[in-house]
């Protein structure tokens, strides 16, 4: 029999089974990722140097991350153990690029792009594909989202790591799989660990499985998990305690007006029928996490101040799943989509000015780059500097050739060598004799900054009312800077009077 004739009988065979292939990407899956990850990388580019200034948060980011690892953990130990991690990544980042505004900031970029994707992907699946869509591009328009996109601080890593997360809760319900809750978990306990305040999305993660009434089993895969992350956060969480004082600033809360208005707009947005798919519905899962962590900060601020808008950022996951899922609503009702989509381009187009001033250096609480060059102007080769309070040292660091000239009166021990933000400062007689030594002091003052009881800053203030008098201030954004100069020399030259030993050791800056 020729092979030929074999042929029929050998395709006739049960063949074996062929192992079932997980299904590629859909279209609309891709382009509910790459459309809001561009867009966001886009908005996070413009302007991105914002006119190659920066400000204090960045200045401290841009300097610990600059330390070796060493030094970070130690100064972690005294101050900002919250961020430590965050500074050992960034160390990594600056050991690979060089250590310039757009390496600092392009992270965040990098990171909420991220977080967009994230955030089209799961309003795909609650919502659908459209839905997905709007969700994920409204996220990066969002004000705040725009401001921290830019910024060298945790919080867009944070908000990335959240927006996964939740994700990963939403496949995990229904197909109980360990290894998702596990992603699930990782991934909740390293955006905990990048700052304490994610737990607070944990906690709106359980109350939208409570409301959604998932299977027992499930809720009990959750607690497992959400106890894990808890355990793993605790012992950053009780060793960070002891640094409350880095919070001490907080006199109430910081920025709540956006907070309220998107609570109020997504609460709105919930009312409407968005619908949705699956045992978790849209609704159920944005409303808390845009809700309930801003909630409990402002609770607890009863007792101790500590709501700041950027500490739940994430919350914006929130607001961007319901406008983007009433935007697919109102489109699948013909009548009005026409009114839907010029609502929205008047709405864009309301957003451009705020858009525009998000990328100024204004927009920042303060601009170190502008208090550097404001010193370097204001001081001659050899003149005393001056801090008030010493703890605001930092907002003239961040450039060391605007005080290379200039003997930093008070201080005893920089902060790299004592492993501090500020550094160590003299005892209070010290600074007062070495102040009486020059006659030429420039000062900087910290906008806002309040006299304080500590006795080192009680010398500064009444050695310099006593026997200095305020020679010109230059106002710039988070301080002024004033010269001072001894009564008895109209017109003083700069440096010391003397040679006393304690003038010509100042730490040079």
């Amino acid at each position: 029999m020729s092979l030929d004739e074999r042929a029929p009988t050998a395709t006739g065979t049960v063949s074996p089974p062929v192992p079932a292939r997980r299904p590629s990407p859909s279209p609309a899956e891709a382009v509910v990722v790459i459309a809001p990850l561009l867009l966001t990388i886009a908005l996070g580019l413009w302007g991105i140097r914002r006119k190659n200034t920066m400000w204090g948060d960045e200045s401290v980011t841009y300097q610990l991350a600059h330390r070796d690892l060493s030094q970070i953990w130690h100064t972690a130990q005294h101050v900002d153990l919250v961020h430590a991690l965050y500074y050992a990544v960034m160390h990594e980042v600056f050991g690979l690029f060089s250590g310039g505004l757009v390496t600092l900031r392009l992270p965040s970029v990098l990171a909420m792009s991220v977080a967009a994707s994230g955030v089209g992907l799961l309003a795909l699946r609650l919502a659908g594909p459209r839905a997905g869509l709007l969700a994920g591009l409204v996220f990066p328009v969002l004000p705040q989202v725009q401001k921290y996109a830019q910024e060298g601080r945790s919080y867009a890593m944070v908000c990335a790591l959240v927006a996964w997360a939740t994700y990963a809760l939403v496949v995990s319900v229904p197909h109980r799989a360990r290894w998702r809750w596990a992603v699930y978990g990782s991934t909740m306990l390293l955006a905990c660990l990048l700052h304490e305040f994610a737990v607070l999305a944990l906690v709106a993660h359980g109350v939208t499985l409570v409301i959604s009434r998932v299977p027992r089993p499930v809720m009990r895969a959750w607690s497992v998990t959400a106890a894990g992350v808890v355990a793993g956060l605790l012992p950053l969480a009780i060793r960070s305690a002891g640094q409350a004082e880095q919070v001490s600033w907080i006199g109430g809360p910081v920025r709540l007006q956006y907070f309220l208005v998107v609570a109020v707009l997504g609460l709105a947005c919930a009312r409407a029928p968005l619908g949705g798919r699956g045992p978790v519905r849209l609704s159920v899962l944005a409303v808390p996490i845009l809700v309930l962590p801003g909630l409990l900060l402002l609770i607890a601020s009863l007792v101790k101040p500590l709501f700041v808008d950027r500490y739940v950022l994430y919350s914006n996951i929130g607001i961007a799943l319901l406008l983007g899922a009433l935007m697919d609503h109102f489109h699948r009702k013909q009548q009005s989509s026409r009114y839907v989509w010029i609502a929205a381009v008047a709405v864009l187009a309301a957003l451009v000015p705020s858009s525009l001033s998000l990328r100024t250096p204004e927009s920042r609480s303060d601009d170190v780059t502008a208090i550097g060059a404001a010193v370097r102007t204001a001081g001659r080769p050899g003149d005393g500097l001056l801090h008030l309070s010493g703890r605001h040292r930092i907002l003239t660091a961040a450039n060391p050739e605007d005080t290379r000239f200039l003997t930093d009166l008070a201080l005893a021990q920089d902060p790299v060598s004592s492993n501090t933000l500020a550094g160590v400062e003299l005892p209070a007689r010290e600074i007062a004799a070495r102040m009486l030594d020059f006659d030429r002091i420039v000062a900087v003052r910290a906008t806002g900054a309040h006299s304080l009881t500590d006795p080192r800053e009680q010398a500064k203030t009444s050695t310099l009312r006593r026997h200095f008098r305020a020679h010109g201030t230059t106002h710039v954004n988070g301080a002024r800077v004033t010269v001072y100069v001894r009564d008895h020399d109209p017109s003083p030259k700069a440096g010391p009077r003397t040679t006393s030993p304690g003038a010509s050791g100042g730490v040079r800056r």
